[in-house]
């Protein structure tokens, strides 16, 4: 189309390019892709084991292991589907983690309301070695530093959401008749045994725009935790905050409203409509920042937080409209909005087009502005039937050092092809886009790790769309020349 060739050939022009460097620090070559081929497997989280440098690979069923030199299929470890006659953990696979040898599954139970499990494997022999019950729909789960603890995050997503209470605008939200509490599990990893598991209940809220009334309770998400341990920083997505958990005491100490970003500012343009046509404006609305992935690391002895803002809403939709059902008119009419949040003239979309760095108080130190789907559009990748939901939708964060330098990895669910986004972010307040790595045939990346093995980097993708895994070797060049 001779209109999307010339906001391509202008957005080429406009977007900023690497200061100062003469080519990126890091490359990367595609090693493999596996394609998984188990009835019902989905490929939606990858673990590392160093000891038998194998991949693990949860989804749904079970969990795929691959050889990480070649991608070839180990084994696959069925988790059984839950019945009668079936003895715990049994249910749906959310995620795997690993550490020293033990390899851990967060199980949904068959019926997603009731408490899960978490299923712990020998990684050498790939075999079973017990389970403990944690909370309903455990989605993520995270080894402590020094791998003495394991943290699992109980969503807790109700089966039925609450119906609207009134007519009043932005709407409220009455209660689930049935949700479970959102919840951590901490689990001692000797004994393998829940020790703690704290809620919000009475937990002290700061911070603005955090959603509450929205017909659920907190839903636990995803967690980093911070390099010295003594606490872990929990998203709540559809609540658009951030969960600070101290591990001394295992209990919650606040919950922090993330604020929301101003798409009408310069830097923070979206494409708001679908319409065959790549155009970035700036219009007068809203994103709230609603972080799915979430990654911790050190800067001058500070903790910071790396968070993908996807954005989400309820299951059933019943919190979101098109915002010409609030007056708007286009191109802002057809951007999918948040009936929590908005009022004619007040919009308020899901998710921020972008990834964040935050202190560890949630103060906003960075934010990557428009970068990311402007960047998927000069590539040719941005996929315009998603523009008046959420844009890329930055989903998976992974975090690795090389050469001195951290590096970001970010996972965009909604480009056309596969794309993860690469930033150095060393020094939070000196943040530089590196490269979008484009993996063709590959389709909506839904979890990363990254790993060194024997010296070499690596880079280790599931796609939840194409079902296959993708195994990126990461190569050094020359260090990216300082502003």
């Amino acid at each position: 189309m001779r209109i999307q060739s010339l906001v391509l050939a202008v957005l080429a022009a406009s977007l900023p390019t690497l200061s100062g460097a003469a080519e990126p620090p890091i490359a990367f070559s595609r090693q493999w892709t596996h394609t998984h081929t188990t009835a019902g497997q989905l490929a939606e989280i990858p673990a590392y084991d160093e000891r038998t440098h194998t991949i693990w690979v949860a989804g749904v069923v079970g969990v795929d292991v691959l050889d990480a030199d070649t991608g070839a299929l180990i084994e696959h470890i069925a988790v059984p589907a839950c019945g009668p006659a079936v003895a715990a953990p049994c249910g749906f696979v959310n995620s795997v983690a690993i550490r020293n040898g033990l390899a851990a599954f967060a199980i949904e139970s068959g019926v997603r309301t009731a408490p899960g499990s978490v299923g712990f494997y020998d990684t050498r022999t790939r075999a079973p070695i017990g389970h403990v019950t944690v909370g309903a729909l455990p989605d993520m789960l995270a080894f402590t530093h020094d791998g003495s603890r394991l943290l699992v995050a109980n969503e807790a997503t109700p089966d039925v959401y609450g119906l609207r209470d009134g007519t009043s605008v932005p709407w409220v939200f009455a209660d689930a008749a049935n949700d479970p509490a959102g919840s951590v599990s901490i689990i001692d990893v000797a004994t393998r045994a829940v020790v703690a598991t704290p809620g919000f209940a009475g937990v002290p809220t700061s911070g603005s725009h955090l959603r509450t009334k929205t017909g659920m309770d907190f839903e636990p998400e995803y967690i980093a935790i911070a390099r010295d341990g003594t606490q872990a920083f929990v998203t709540l997505q559809e609540a658009n905050a951030i969960a600070v958990l101290d591990l001394a005491s295992n209990a919650f100490t606040a919950v922090i409203g993330l604020g929301a970003k101003d798409f009408s500012l310069s830097g923070n343009q979206i494409d708001p409509w679908n319409n065959s046509t790549v155009e970035f404006i700036s219009p007068k609305a809203k994103g709230l920042y609603m972080p799915d992935g979430v990654a911790a690391y050190t800067w001058r002895g500070a903790t910071y937080l790396v968070m993908a803002n996807e954005g989400d809403f309820r299951e059933d939709d019943g919190d979101r409209v098109a915002a010409s059902a609030l007056g708007a008119a286009a191109p802002l009419g057809s951007l999918r909005v948040s009936t929590t949040d908005s009022s004619p003239g007040d919009l308020y979309a899901a998710g921020a087009r972008s990834f964040s760095i935050r202190d560890e108080s949630g103060n906003l130190v960075y934010d990557s502005g428009d970068l990311l789907d402007k960047e998927a559009a000069r590539r040719g990748i941005y996929h315009d039937g998603r523009s008046r939901d959420k844009g890329v939708e930055p989903e998976g964060v992974a975090l690795h050092d090389i050469a001195g330098r951290t590096y970001a990895f970010i996972g965009l669910e909604r480009t056309t092809t596969s794309a993860i986004a690469v930033f150095d972010v060393t020094d939070p307040y000196d943040v530089a886009f590196i490269d979008m790595i484009v993996g063709k045939g590959d389709v909506s990346p839904e979890g990363i790790a990254v790993f060194r093995h024997r010296g070499t980097d690596y880079l280790a993708v599931a796609h939840e769309v194409s079902n296959t895994t993708t195994l990126w070797r990461i190569d050094r060049s020359r260090p990216r020349a300082r502003r």
